[in-house]
């Protein structure tokens, strides 16, 4: 039975890159297809894995402005030889699930999400693209859109990440899946006695992570806030955030898990498909404000381990910080509602429910 991993690109460390680690992990002499590999900005795990890159990974900057070339991706992915594989495990959120294979190959695909620039957030997308561009997104987006929902069709069975992208996936591709949640790797974090007096956020500083809401939530409340992570926002939100706050940039995962060990709670201020960062702040005993909305319903219970506000504004997050300043949380019982995604309990899902349809496909 030979099996082959399919990626979008793998140019950063995330929370898909995390999952297709554990694909690995699972599957260890399946090699992976991707269309960019930037391998100084992974882990040195992916520097032993068997990476097969498209022609994208010749193009001019592609490893970090790989995002340009979308109008190539659906050819790259589509020009991958998978003829020999029994299996293929696609990780999608963009064009990964558009492979083509045999009509006797399985192909899953584990979608982080349908494309969000080309659905739920096409607005926001052709927004905030610089001005040269807008007038020719709607037209790229209108093939983008026609392919990805053709692409669909050449998928045997979808996983979504979350709740929340099952309804996408239904919604979008008119297709039933089924939900198995991103891991989390609990034996890396633990629960200490010591509380320090900050707030946490962990996160790339991008707009759509909404970190500008906390900066001005955090700059009127007083409260000292800790931002771990880099990313093209970094100097606009420094420019704003008053002494308070403190920007880190990058840090080594054995530091980020100290900080994640001591802080009095986790910020996350996005609409996330699911988002990891708030199962890595449980899985050491912290609670979490959230916004309501995304993924983050599968992996917070609100009251017990953490808080939600309602709307994507200063001033409902400034409202739950303050509501959280007088409750309770257990940490052991924090740990322990992390521990239902550990890595281990996502990998046994993954093979069981890959193992399980492989059969119903041969014998149909």
């Amino acid at each position: 039975m030979k099996i082959a991993i399919v990626h979008d690109w793998l140019t950063n460390m995330g929370g898909a890159e995390r999952v297709i680690l554990a694909f690995h992990e699972i599957f260890p002499d399946a090699p992976i297809y991707t269309t960019v590999f930037n391998p100084d900005r992974l882990p040195d795990e992916f520097k032993k894995i068997d990476v097969r890159t498209s022609f994208i990974q010749r193009l001019p900057k592609a490893k970090t402005k790989y995002n340009m070339y979308l109008p190539f991706m659906p050819t790259a992915f589509e020009q991958f030889d998978l003829s020999e594989y029994d299996i293929v495990l696609s990780s999608s959120s963009s064009c990964a699930k558009g492979v083509l294979t045999r009509p006797d190959t399985l192909h899953i695909c584990y979608c982080h999400t349908p494309m969000r620039y080309a659905w739920d957030f096409y607005s926001e997308y052709k927004e905030s693209a610089p001005k040269w561009q807008k007038k020719f997104i709607p037209f790229l987006m209108n093939y983008i859109r026609m392919w990805d929902r053709l692409s669909a069709d050449r998928v045997d069975y979808f996983i979504a990440n979350s709740n929340e992208v099952a309804k996408r996936i239904k919604k979008h591709y008119r297709r039933e899946s089924v939900v198995i949640n991103p891991p989390v790797n609990t034996d890396f974090y633990t629960l200490v006695d010591e509380d320090e007096d900050y707030f946490l956020i962990v996160s790339r500083l991008v707009e759509y992570k909404r970190i500008d809401i906390a900066v001005e939530a955090f700059n009127e409340l007083g409260y000292k806030l800790i931002i771990i992570g880099d990313g093209p926002e970094k100097e606009k939100l420094e420019s704003k955030a008053k002494a308070n706050i403190e920007f880190l940039g990058r840090l080594p995962d054995e530091e980020v898990r100290e900080y994640y060990a001591k802080c009095k709670a986790f910020i996350f201020p996005g609409e996330e498909d699911f988002g990891i960062t708030p199962l890595e702040a449980q899985a050491s005993g912290r609670p979490v404000i959230a916004y309501g909305r995304g993924g983050v319903l599968d992996s917070v219970v609100d009251g017990v381990t953490g808080v939600f506000f309602d709307k994507q504004n200063k001033e409902s997050l400034k409202e739950a910080i303050v509501k959280f300043k007088d409750m309770k949380f257990d940490k052991n019982l924090i740990r322990k509602h992390a521990e239902e995604f550990d890595i281990n309990i996502f990998k046994k899902k993954v093979y069981d429910f890959v193992i399980e349809k492989y059969r119903e496909f041969k014998g149909n």
